[in-house]
């Protein structure tokens, strides 16, 4: 059966939801077995302020706000050396996109610290974590220039961005994304093909239910199959559904429906490649469990530690007992790294020599984490 037509067929006469379902579980099962991994990290936001103002997004901050920060280093140390001690093996770095770019708080910030821009401040903290830490840097960074990658790739296991949509019509007046430059498309997806051909672990996925339409979510997992088809760098893709919250331009936006996160999981199964990892948030939703039967077989990064800045409303489910959730549905928790097993192996194309030695020092023969955290 050819899945890529199935799926289009689907969405012509809406699907069933149940019987797709049943077809990406078994893609699932096929590619992946009854493991189902998470990655222990902590969560750094090096800074809140970002030149993008998204409608759904209380992650950032103007720069005239008492709450607007960019953490300094022994900030950052501190964090990550107390995640060191909780047994996480991922510093995840989250950051707002070029605030230097627009506003001059942000860049008189940055010069305090001695820097220019963003993109060399995340390089020289992720430095720091690999001197004076076990863990492995993971960048979120944004849109990201072919110099920018370079510039971080020594230093970081891996990176990612979300694509959330390759629709334009979401950038227009009254959109999610309206005025917000690097939520342009074609400036995400020059993004992702500039880590494919510097050879990047990469992570992307789709932000549902911010206004895109399900033709246009197929779309966009094309594009990323694409990416992947050609370059072999992207390691998985998130399903995450927008989650409405006060003081947002969005706040009164609908939410998804689980049927909705349902069929978007299904369809993400069967679209894309059976070795891309899909991956669905399990804070952002009380029925997460659900998520196995639509074809997912990663929860992401989870931390014991620190919150979700980006959704600060909705706690992390606790390790131990998504462990027996998940057990419990017929599947097996597994601790992984930030970088997936077969990107361990390349030495010198998809991992720099440093990363590489780190890597191996914290894995088990089959590339996931060597000590396994289910608590």
């Amino acid at each position: 059966m050819n899945i890529f037509n199935y799926a289009n067929d689907y969405l012509l006469c809406e699907g069933d939801v149940q019987e797709l379902m049943r077809l990406a579980s078994s893609v699932r099962d096929s590619r992946w077995g009854n493991q189902i991994t998470y990655s222990r990290k902590v969560f750094v936001p090096l800074t809140n302020m970002c030149r993008d103002t998204c409608g759904y997004c209380t992650f950032v901050k103007h720069p005239n706000s008492p709450e607007a920060r960019i953490m300094d280093p022994d900030q950052v140390l501190s964090v990550v050396q107390e995640g060191q001690k909780n047994g996480c093996k991922e510093v995840l770095f989250s950051l707002g996109e070029k605030p230097e770019l627009r506003y001059l708080k942000a860049r008189k910030a940055l010069e305090h610290l001695g820097y220019n821009s963003i993109i060399h401040y995340v390089r020289d903290m992720c430095e720091l974590v690999l001197n004076e830490t076990t863990l492995l840097p993971h960048v979120n960074a944004g849109t990201m220039t072919e110099k920018d990658l370079l510039l971080i790739k020594p230093v970081a296991a891996s990176m990612g961005m979300m694509l959330e949509t390759s629709s334009k019509r979401l950038t227009q007046k009254g959109m999610a994304h309206f005025a917000c430059p690097d939520k342009v498309p074609i400036q995400r997806l020059r993004t992702l093909e500039r880590a494919g051909l510097n050879k990047v672990p990469f992570t992307t996925g789709l932000l549902i239910g911010i206004g895109e339409t399900r033709k246009e979510r197929i779309e966009a997992l094309h594009d990323i199959n694409n990416m992947y088809l050609k370059y072999g760098h992207i390691q998985e893709v998130i399903i995450q559904n927008f989650k409405a919250k006060p003081n947002i331009a969005m706040a009164d936006h609908p939410e998804p429906t689980l049927e909705d996160m349902l069929w978007t999981i299904a369809i993400a199964r069967l679209i894309l490649d059976p070795n891309i990892s899909v991956q669905a948030p399990p804070n952002l939703s009380e029925r997460h469990i659900q998520y196995l039967r639509a074809g997912i077989n990663d929860w992401g990064g989870i931390s014991p530690l620190t919150i979700d800045f980006i959704n600060p409303e909705r706690d992390w489910p606790e390790i131990a007992v998504l462990a027996k959730s998940t057990s419990n549905a017929g599947f097996q928790l597994k601790e992984r790294l930030t970088v997936y097993p077969s990107y361990q192996d390349s030495l010198g194309s998809f991992l720099s020599p440093d990363i590489h030695h780190r890597v191996a020092k914290l894995s088990r023969p089959n590339g996931l984490a060597l000590d396994q955290r289910i608590a």
